[in-house]
């Protein structure tokens, strides 16, 4: 059984269309019916006026004045009407007694009736015009009286049948509707064209369509959690979900705004007003590493840009650990290889029967192992830093940088406060070794030195190496992302000392870089700790400069 289908609803095109076809014709009909009224009531206020002339010229006519002085006025003054009427293109010229008997009409069977008609205004002397209903019909007329030397002497009447300026009026009917009829086509021509136009911008969707596509639109763009800003031909924000919003920490309703101005770091505002399209590049906001893609919106001509950003910090925080770790596999691996080679070498002492010097070269080797670990653990008893400085040691070592921590370190375990996360001291500090590792391998005397305490204002991390240091003229710009002194590797560069700047900034620090005592660059990450955090250190807290 097959159910009959419920037919579509028109498409919002089509609907406009036939709103406008048929406002255009109620508005031709009542232009047509208002222009038809009023011709036709000046046609006869025109055939009262046409008829009152012939009149009166009949009534000063002296030809008329002498066949009423004749015997016979018949005679003498039907011949008379029927040309007056002819030349006049009036339908009756009806001249009379002043007792409204006829002399003349165009019927000469009614010659000797009575007029038909009003003709008492006449008789006082006064002339008038009226529609009345006479022998040939309804009619418009003009009636007056004619005087001879101030006597009335007679009656005159010319008149125009109602018919005939209906029949003009009419004529000119059909021309205004034929005119009506060409407006209307091309007003009906133009509406399809635009709404043709319409109809290709909506899809030929109608009105119940766009608005659910509408909600729906609405919906998606406040469920996606990805930030997505659209922007158009001239760079301003068309569009923000609230993930964009959120991502770029803009509060305020920035529609119609240029990028520009919202106040972004100068890389992801150069990125957003790029022509070009943008894939996968990572930038940083105050707290957050973003990676953004824009797409440019074309059709002949550039009409906008699309753009997509995605909250990646989690990520680079995991993959700077899993960097880390890996290094530390690295370093344990090298290490395990440097063991197996000590170990064959005791074995080797041992079977040469030199068993002293075997003890003395594995005692040695422990020797110098726990006096590293003793080292830093004496520092740095707080169990993260000290676990990344001793992997950090084994880093340098296996690249030929030696690792030192400064006497002046010394932080407890326990005095970090929990707002301050260990992942973020690994960013901080991790990244700011790595960075001096990079700078300090290869010199003569290739040295990392790492100083951690606290004083008055908070924690400080230092990190001082003996590489060729930094230019004063690009002290700002090492904190940039994308920036550094070597060639881009197949992850890139410039992003590790740009991610600490933004641990430090999210705590409220500073991070600054200055000239080390070894001939290198300094670099010194303040993190301000509540009072509680500090004072608790106190008892077992070496300050700068001597102890406590």
């Amino acid at each position: 059984m097959r159910f009959p289908q419920v037919p579509r609803p028109r498409s919002l095109a089509a609907q406009l269309f036939a709103v406008q076809a048929v406002l255009i014709a109620v508005v031709v009909a009542g232009c047509a019916l208002f222009t038809y009224l009023s011709d036709r009531s000046q046609a006869k206020d025109a055939a009262g006026r046409q008829a009152m002339a012939v009149a009166r010229s009949v009534a000063d006519a002296p030809s008329v004045h002498e066949g009423i002085r004749g015997g016979s006025p018949t005679a003498s003054l039907q011949p008379y009407s029927l040309k007056v009427q002819k030349d006049t293109e009036v339908d009756f010229v009806t001249i009379m007694s002043p007792r409204g008997i006829r002399w003349t009409h165009p019927n000469p069977d009614r010659i000797g009736e009575h007029f038909l008609g009003h003709i008492t205004r006449s008789q006082h002397g006064e002339w008038f015009t009226e529609e009345y209903k006479g022998t040939l019909g309804w009619s418009v007329r003009a009636v007056g009286p004619i005087k001879d030397d101030g006597r009335i002497v007679g009656l005159v009447s010319a008149g125009i049948r109602v018919q005939a300026i209906t029949d003009r009026v009419q004529g000119q009917l059909t021309a205004l509707f034929g005119v009506a009829a060409g407006a209307l086509a091309l007003g009906g021509a133009g509406t399809y064209v635009v709404n043709a136009r319409l109809r290709r911008h909506t899809h030929g969707m109608n009105a119940a369509e766009l608005s659910r596509m509408h909600d729906y639109h609405q919906a998606a763009l406040h469920a996606v959690r990805e930030g997505l800003l659209m922007l158009d031909g001239q760079y301003r924000v068309a569009l923000m979900n609230d993930g964009g919003r959120e991502l770029l920490g803009v509060s305020e309703d920035v529609v119609g705004r240029s990028v520009a101005e919202l106040g972004l770091p100068k890389p992801l505002t150069g990125a957003l007003l790029a022509s070009e399209p943008r894939v996968d590049e990572v930038h940083l906001t105050g707290t957050r590493v973003l990676v953004v893609n824009t797409s440019p919106v074309s059709g002949g001509e550039r009409r906008g840009t699309v753009v997509t950003l995605r909250d990646v910090t989690e990520l680079q925080s995991l993959m700077g650990e899993l960097d880390s770790e890996r290094g530390f596999t690295q370093a344990l691996r090298s290490q395990a290889h440097e063991a197996a080679n000590r170990l064959h070498t005791v074995v080797s002492l041992i079977e040469l029967g030199r068993a002293e010097e075997a003890i003395d070269f594995a005692t040695a080797e422990l020797e110098l192992a726990q006096a590293l670990t003793d080292q830093v653990v004496a520092a740095v008893n707080e169990p993260v830093l000290a676990a990344l400085l001793l992997g950090k040691a084994a880093q340098a070592n296996e690249r030929g940088v030696e690792l030192v921590v400064s006497p002046e370190s010394s932080i407890d375990d326990g005095m970090l406060p929990q707002f301050l996360p260990a992942r973020d001291l690994v960013t901080v500090l991790g990244n700011l070794i790595d960075n001096a590792m990079d700078a300090a391998q290869g010199t003569v005397g290739a040295r990392v030195t790492v100083t951690a305490f606290t004083d008055e204002d908070g924690l400080v991390l230092r990190v001082a190496d003996t590489g060729p240091g930094v230019d004063p003229a690009h002290t700002e710009d090492v904190f940039e992302r994308g920036w550094s002194t070597k060639p881009a590797g197949p992850g890139g560069r410039g992003l590790g000392l740009a991610l600490v700047r933004q641990t430090v900034a999210r705590h409220e620090g500073a991070l600054t870089v200055a000239d080390s005592a070894g001939g290198g660059a300094e670099f010194e990450a303040r993190l301000p700790l509540p009072p509680a955090a500090r004072s608790a250190a106190v008892p077992g807290l070496v300050r700068q400069g001597g102890e406590v």
